[in-house]
């Protein structure tokens, strides 16, 4: 399933920071980035439900797009 996140991602440190969390939280899943996006978009694609993982998280915030 495709999970689309608003965050607050929006440095270079802040998107490596985030990296190390999500590899260590997702690791059977592709996630990627849109920095570009002015909603620094995270989308994961994983069989888990990821949502109360990400939103939980102490790294960055994150809010479930619809």
């Amino acid at each position: 399933m495709i999970y689309v996140f608003k965050t607050s991602v929006d440095s270079k440190a802040k998107f490596e920071s985030a990296s190390v969390l999500l590899n260590e939280l997702l690791p059977n899943s592709l996630w990627n980035f849109d920095l570009e996006d002015c909603d620094n978009i995270l989308r994961v694609d994983s069989e888990l439900n990821v949502t109360a993982l990400l939103q939980n998280n102490t790294i960055f915030d994150c809010v479930e797009l619809e």
